[in-house]
């Protein structure tokens, strides 16, 4: 999952009338890695930022409680795809 900056849709995007994209990610600033195949393995949040930038803190509880439900998902289908146990 990654949080960017949005940044403006091209003048090309603007110029279709059915586009309703205004704006599209940019380069990312927070990555987490959420593993999908192993539950025991626990996600990882990277920082990229060659400039300082600052987000608020509103945006980076909303952003870990995606990364949470992401995480409740994948553990959720790791536990339903899981073959049963072979006695």
């Amino acid at each position: 999952m990654e949080l960017s900056e949005a940044v403006p849709a091209s003048a090309m995007g603007a110029e279709n009338p059915d586009a309703a994209v205004t704006h599209l990610p940019g380069p990312a600033i927070l990555v987490a890695l959420v593993p999908d195949e192993d539950p025991s393995l626990r996600p990882t949040v990277r920082v990229h930022s060659p400039d300082e930038r600052v987000v608020p803190y509103e945006v980076m509880c909303w952003f870990m409680e995606q990364v949470a439900d992401q995480v409740k998902r994948c553990r959720i289908a790791f536990e339903q795809g899981e073959p049963e146990a072979v006695e």
